[in-house]
């Protein structure tokens, strides 16, 4: 049977039966029962176990099968070769020249930073075996994590890597490296993952052993030597120690995260300071995540106020449209946001992470406008990062008029979006709800189920949205129960209708906050929730001119054809270096980019096409939203006209 309708088959066989793993993420409420240092911050709401909900028949579940087939393609001993040639135990023919295809891009045998897709890979796996319940994904991450084991017993001393340990000996010299505690960290959380999500105990005694040699190797360091190693990129490393010290309670794991403290980068934050400049985006952003679990374990009111302002100064003034940031994954001046209108804007990387912080902060707030900013990066970024022909990934989001996204290659790319791209489409199903002591928030209009098992209740979400206006929840529970639903109210619609059992309740709520519906639920009851949606303009700050088209959440995108595009475009070149970064997208000098209509009433001027997200304009223009574009340049940013 051909490996894609196997995987899709056993998929589908398993979306009605809940998993078998005892916990996921390390967001408040998960997990229980494996954590020995437990959050001690006041909490508004708390996580479902991803495995305690299903997706249904949607977009999202599409690009998880994709994701899923793509996932189990790739071959456990490819995935490990780098690691068995670094250990020395691989055996083969001439050394495996023959016998294992090797992987290509970043994770080429010369790349330093190969060993990256491993960790991530066991994230997904882990994440997709909670979303699905499906052993094919318990099996390959317990192949995986027993070839790592392996190799690390080979290598005696609890390190393992695809690289030699020369790389860490280079980096704290301060010389020249790419990035080892960074792939480190893949590593690190990927075992952790395979511990929470899919009970893999032995990936937790690896990834000790691993938390060991670092402290072994790194308790011994002055502290000039510190400040000098970490001024190379480390990704979230030290929230991975946080998170090991979460599960263990080893005060050594906890002295490792702050050992990771990046004094340059978190001390202007701790002063509500907006000190990014030119930064790297994504290497900061980890460093913040760090401080938020800082904060749930230690109750440190600093990095909790740190957090939240980073996040608030990132959503407020460092993003686009779309919910995605960064330009060549740097920082710029945002007051001149027009200027940084590039085919090089939004790495995927930073809006996997954002939404990461997100959710640390709604457990924290239960702030809708969070919820918000999450469904939209979700929608606009995430969603249509996979191109639904191929199920690869773009690494960045172009907003270049006349741009397209370039993807990657299913043998030559495994860049670091390709990475987190595997787990972002593994975990559509997390944050779409939430509860606390008094109730259950409804989060995003995504079609799926979430089992309450501490109030013995289901809820079925069953909608269209967004091609529609309307979802319906329908509840099963043995007993009548008595509790709060809070749906939300988005900031993007007015004129909230909500219907149940079919009566008509009084919407009090203003958009930006949560209609609460608090009474006795019983077995078979309904809720029809019908959010209005409307066509605006989002200017950039620094050009009035220049603005994206929403509809309700939904970024929408002018359809500019594929006039220039050769092949292999829409696809990454494999035989240019990090092509993605110096790529030329050849925009024709005559692509139009203006539109001409009434600032104050943009609907107006769009007219939509039968029941699909598709709108059209006098002048011409197909409009869709932008995760459907594929394969073809677009326009985003509008230089507007306004109609005389």
């Amino acid at each position: 049977m051909n490996k894609k309708v196997l995987v899709t088959t056993i998929l589908f066989g398993s979306l009605t039966v809940s998993g078998i793993v005892s916990a996921q993420s390390v967001y408040p409420g998960q997990h229980q029962g494996k954590l020995k240092k437990e959050t001690v911050a006041p909490l508004q709401a708390e996580s479902f176990d991803l495995k305690d909900v299903r997706l249904l028949p949607s977009r999202f579940r599409d690009n998880m099968l994709r994701d899923s087939a793509w996932m189990t393609s790739i071959d456990v001993n490819r995935l490990l070769h780098s690691f068995r040639t670094n250990a020395g135990v691989f055996a083969g023919r001439e050394g495996g020249y023959m016998t294992v295809k090797k992987l290509g891009g970043w994770e080429s045998l010369d790349c330093e930073l190969r060993g990256h897709t491993t960790g991530h890979m066991l994230s997904a796996l882990g994440l997709m075996y909670a979303a699905t319940g499906s052993e094919i994904f318990k099996l390959k991450g317990d192949s995986l994590v027993n070839g790592l084991e392996e190799v690390q017993n080979a290598l005696k001393n609890g390190y393992l890597s695809a690289w030699p340990e020369e790389l860490i000996n280079r980096n704290i010299q301060g010389k020249g490296v790419w990035a080892p505690w960074y792939t480190l960290h893949k590593l690190f959380s990927g075992l952790i993952d395979q511990y929470l999500y899919a009970d893999n105990k032995k990936a937790l005694t690896i990834v000790t052993r691993m938390g060991d040699w670092a402290y072994n190797k790194l308790k011994p360091l002055s502290e000039e030597t510190r400040k000098l190693m970490i001024r190379n990129e480390f990704g979230g490393i030290n929230e991975s120690f946080y998170n090991l010290y979460s599960i263990t309670g080893d005060e050594r794991y906890r002295w490792l995260a702050e050992y990771f403290y990046h004094n340059d980068v978190i001390d202007p934050l701790k002063e509500l300071r907006d000190d990014l400049g030119t930064k790297h985006t994504n290497t900061f952003i980890p460093k913040v995540i760090a401080e938020a679990r800082n904060y749930e374990l230690t109750r440190n009111e600093t990095s909790r106020k740190l957090s939240e302002f980073f996040w608030h100064t990132m959503i407020d003034h460092h993003t686009f449209a779309p919910g995605c940031s960064s330009d060549k994954e740097h920082y710029f001046d945002p007051k001149k946001l027009s200027q940084h209108l590039t085919g090089y804007t939004g790495e995927t990387c930073c809006t996997y992470n954002m939404l990461k912080l997100s959710r640390h902060l709604f457990c924290w707030t239960g702030d809708s406008s969070i919820a918000d900013y999450y469904e939209r990066a979700l929608y606009n970024h995430i969603l249509g990062q996979q191109d639904p022909e191929t199920g690869m990934v773009a690494y960045f989001l172009p907003l270049l008029s006349g741009a397209h996204k370039l993807y990657s290659t299913k043998e030559n790319s495994f860049w670091c979006c390709v990475g987190s791209g595997f787990e972002n489409h593994a975990k559509f199903g997390e944050a779409i709800y939430y509860h606390n002591n008094q109730g259950i928030y409804v989060n995003l209009f995504i079609p799926s189920q979430v089992i309450w098992k501490e109030k013995g209740l289901t809820i079925r979400q069953e909608t269209e949205f967004p091609q529609e206006e309307t979802t319906r929840f329908t509840l099963r529970t043995e007993n009548p129960v008595r509790t709060t639903i809070y749906l939300r109210y988005p900031s993007w619609s007015k004129d909230v209708k909500v219907l149940v059992n079919g009566k008509k309740i009084s919407v009090k709520q203003k958009p930006g906050s949560y209609i609460a519906i608090t009474r006795e639920w019983k077995d078979g009851d309904q809720i029809l929730a019908t959010y209005p949606m409307q066509i605006k303009l989002e200017a950039t700050p620094d050009n009035p001119n220049k603005a994206a088209l929403l509809y309700g959440p939904l970024v929408l995108a002018g359809e500019r054809g594929t006039e220039g595009m050769q092949a292999p475009a829409p696809f990454s070149n494999p035989a240019l270096y990090n092509d993605y970064y110096t790529y030329n997208f050849h925009v024709p000098a005559h692509l139009r980019t203006s539109l001409k209509l009434d600032k104050k009433h943009p609907e107006r001027a769009l007219q939509r096409v039968g029941s699909d997200l598709k709108f059209t304009t006098e002048q011409g223009d197909v409009i869709r939203p932008l995760y459907d574009l594929h394969h073809q340049r677009y326009v985003v940013y509008w230089d507007l006209q306004s109609e005389k």
